[in-house]
């Protein structure tokens, strides 16, 4: 068995409230936060729609084009793209869509996986994505999977919308959030599911504050903080 990479994963489908909840965990632990998630958008949001459709060496061609590093320490840690910080420009639920679509193709995904473990191998940190604990750190300290019935994760994504100002409908958002879980789980590679050495932790009926206590009790229960800056 491989040594344990100093890492703590947060899987799970769109909506779930992961990148709030890794953004709060790298905080409480100390640790650098990478959003995986705003990898695949970014990258989706400069390729552009249909990009899933082009050949494979003209996608690795394209996003050898864009070099991501991480700065920071928990809630400020910050993802760059060509030294450029990647913004709310990102978090569209169209842009969410084309990353759905580009995820599927596996040389983007390989090209990714690489500058991610890349990225965990250099400093501990929490990473947050859909295959952290079962394709890009399978030897990770701790693992975690998180999750909530479509409906749950689309009223809270409403009231996120809504208090940034922008329109949304509960039905579409729960049609867009089922059909973005159908490519996740259905993908030929790396599909959204739980590592087997993950604790699964259902969402729906706890808040920020609850599943975060959930998980920080279980990292302090197999060897605590401590262990991912040993």
């Amino acid at each position: 068995m491989s040594a344990r990479l100093s890492v703590v994963t947060l899987d799970g489908p769109a909506g779930v409230g992961k990148t709030t909840l890794a953004r709060r965990m790298a905080e409480s632990l100390g640790l650098a936060y990478l959003d995986t998630g705003a990898m695949f958008r970014c990258i989706a949001l400069k390729l552009g729609p249909g990009a899933e459709k082009l050949p494979e060496e003209d996608l690795r061609d394209r996003c050898a084009q864009w070099v991501f590093t991480l700065g920071g320490m928990g809630q400020q840690s910050t993802l760059f793209c060509n030294g450029v910080a990647v913004r709310g420009e990102v978090r569209t639920e169209e842009v969410g869509m084309l990353a759905a679509r580009i995820a599927t193709v596996p040389a983007v995904r390989d090209i990714l996986r690489q500058t991610q473990r890349s990225i965990g191998e250099m400093s501990p940190l929490v990473a947050e994505g859909r295959d952290m604990g079962t394709v890009v750190f399978p030897d990770a300290r701790f693992k975690f999977f998180l999750d909530a019935a479509p409906e749950v994760r689309a009223m809270r994504r409403l009231r996120d919308l809504k208090e940034r100002g922008e329109a949304a409908e509960l039905t579409s958002l729960t049609e867009q959030i089922r059909q973005r879980d159908a490519l996740d789980r259905n993908r030929a590679v790396a599909p959204l599911r739980p590592a087997p050495d993950a604790l699964i932790v259902d969402t729906s009926q706890l808040d920020i504050e609850g599943v975060l206590g959930v998980m920080l009790h279980h990292i302090n229960v197999h060897g605590g903080a401590q262990s991912l800056h040993a």
